[in-house]
C-alpha cells in the first residue's frame, strides 16, 4: 500500500465527462489499496474568466477580494469530483484550503505556503476516505482566503505530498511525461523515464511548460518524488508510466552512465534591452538593476561590453516579454540616475537552453552548442550559464531550427531507451 497525492490540471477537469475520467483514475488507485489525496485545478479557462470579472469590476481591485473570486474555480471542481467519486462507490469528501488548513503568507494573489496541518486529512485517508483538495488556495493568519499565483496547484500538490509524507506526487497533465524537447518541433523527441530535480528546475525556468518552477523547487527541498503523466491514457499497472522527477542519487543507482544532455528548451517570451554609454564606474550597474528589482521585474541574461575609451560601456540584458513595457518605463524614469544615452529594445528574440547534470563532469558542452549553431548560420546575441545549463539568445525566427540542430548535435535523436 502506498500513500499518493494525485493532481489534475484544468484540462483534465474541463467538464463532467473529464471529471468522470479523473474519478475512474482515482478509483483505480483506491482499488489497489492505496491511500489517496487529490488536488484539483479549476476547469480550463475558468480562472481567466474570473480574473476578467475582477478587472471589469475595477482595474484597481482589492487583491484580498480578488483571491475570494478566483479561488472559487477550484472549489467547484473539488466538490464535483467528490460527488462523482461518491456516485462510483468511493468514500470521498472535499477539504477547502481553510478547512485543513493550508496556512500561507498574506501576499494575496502570490502567497507562499507556510504550513499545512495534516492531522485531519491524514486520519481521513487512513480510514479509506479520498481527500479532494482545491489547489492554488490557502488561508492567511487573519483568516482571509489566499491564492498562490497562476499555476499554483502544482505547488499545492507537492506541499501536501510533503506534509503527508506521501510516497509520490502524481501530476496529471495533457502530456504523458517530460521529453528531451518539444515533440511538436522535433518528432524524434523521446520521453524520459527519470529527470533530476535540478534538471527539471532548470528546464522549467527556461521554457519547459510541464511543471511550475516553484513546485519543482519545493519538491527538491522536501525530497518529494514527483511523477508527470497524462490524464488521457488509460490507467494500468505500470508503476511509472510517465516521467519521475527524483534525486540524482536515485537515477545514478539505476544507470551506470547517463545521457550528457537531458533536454533542449526554448522560450520566446524574452525581450532584449540595451543601455548605451553607461558610465563605467562603481555603482552604475546597481543603478540599472535596483529600480527593476523594486518593480519586481525579473532580469535574466546580462552582458556588459568592454568599456569604451570615453569611460562608458554598453549593458545588455533580457526581461520577460510581458514585462518589457514596464521595464522600459522604469528605465526611462531612471535615466538621469543611470546616465545612459540610448535605450534600445528588441522583442524578436528567443532563448535556447541545453540542460543536463552530465555537464558537471564533461568539458566542451558549450563549445559544441556554439559550433552547431554557427554551422547553421545562427548568430548568438547573449550567453548565460549555470553548472548544468547553457542558454543563448538568438533571433526568434531561428527558434525551431536551433532546437532541431541541438537535439541532433547532442545525440538526443537516438532511438535508444531514454535515461
Amino acid at each position: 500500500m502506498a500513500r499518493i497525492v494525485m493532481k489534475f490540471g484544468g484540462t483534465s477537469m474541463a467538464g463532467i465527462e473529464r471529471i468522470r475520467n479523473v474519478a475512474a483514475r482515482v478509483k483505480h488507485e483506491v482499488d489497489q489499496g492505496n491511500e489517496v489525496a487529490v488536488v484539483v485545478s479549476a476547469m480550463a479557462g475558468e480562472t481567466d474568466r474570473l480574473v476578467n470579472f475582477c478587472r471589469e469590476a475595477s482595474p484597481l481591485y482589492d487583491p484580498r477580494e480578488y483571491d475570494v473570486v478566483v479561488a472559487s474555480g477550484e472549489q467547484v471542481t473539488s466538490g464535483l469530483l467528490a460527488i462523482t467519486l461518491q456516485a462510483m462507490g468511493v468514500k470521498a469528501r472535499s477539504w477547502l484550503g481553510w478547512q485543513l488548513p493550508i496556512a500561507t503568507s498574506d501576499a494575496h494573489a502570490s502567497a507562499r505556503i507556510a504550513n499545512i496541518d495534516s492531522a485531519r486529512i491524514g486520519a481521513a485517508m487512513a480510514s479509506g476516505e479520498v481527500a479532494v483538495i482545491p489547489g492554488f488556495q490557502g488561508v492567511t493568519e487573519d483568516g482571509r482566503v489566499s491564492t498562490l499565483g497562476r499555476g499554483g496547484s502544482d505547488t499545492s500538490a507537492v506541499a501536501i505530498a510533503a506534509a503527508m509524507k506521501a510516497d509520490r506526487c502524481d501530476i496529471y497533465t495533457d502530456v504523458d511525461g517530460v521529453y528531451t524537447t518539444d515533440p511538436r518541433i522535433v518528432p524524434k523527441a523521446r520521453k524520459l523515464q527519470y529527470v533530476t530535480y535540478e534538471e527539471m528546475l532548470e528546464l522549467a525556468s527556461v521554457g519547459a511548460k510541464v511543471l511550475q518552477t516553484r513546485s519543482v523547487g519545493l519538491a527538491m527541498k522536501e525530497k518529494v518524488r514527483v511523477q508527470v503523466l497524462s490524464s488521457f491514457d488509460a490507467p494500468g499497472n505500470d508503476p511509472t508510466p510517465g516521467t519521475m522527477i527524483v534525486d540524482e542519487d536515485e537515477i545514478e543507482g539505476s544507470k551506470m552512465e547517463r545521457q550528457l544532455i537531458t533536454g533542449i528548451a526554448h522560450d520566446k517570451n524574452e525581450a532584449k534591452v540595451t543601455l548605451t554609454a553607461v558610465p563605467d564606474k562603481p555603482g552604475a550597474v546597481a543603478n540599472i538593476f535596483t529600480p527593476l528589482a523594486d518593480a519586481n521585474i525579473n532580469v535574466d541574461m546580462i552582458v556588459q561590453n568592454v568599456a569604451h575609451d570615453t569611460g562608458s560601456t554598453d549593458v545588455t540584458f533580457t526581461v520577460p516579454g510581458a514585462e518589457l513595457t514596464r521595464a522600459l518605463d522604469v528605465l526611462a524614469r531612471a535615466q538621469e540616475a543611470i546616465g545612459y544615452e540610448q535605450l534600445i529594445h528588441d522583442n524578436t528574440v528567443a532563448k535556447i537552453s541545453v540542460v543536463g547534470v552530465g555537464m558537471r563532469s564533461h568539458a566542451g558542452v558549450a563549445a559544441q552548442m556554439f559550433k552547431a549553431l554557427a554551422d547553421r548560420g545562427i548568430n548568438v546575441l547573449a550567453i548565460t550559464t549555470s553548472e548544468i545549463k547553457v542558454s543563448v539568445l538568438i533571433h526568434e525566427d531561428y527558434t525551431e531550427l536551433a532546437v532541431r540542430v541541438l537535439h541532433t548535435a547532442y545525440g538526443l535523436d537516438s532511438t535508444d531507451d531514454a535515461a
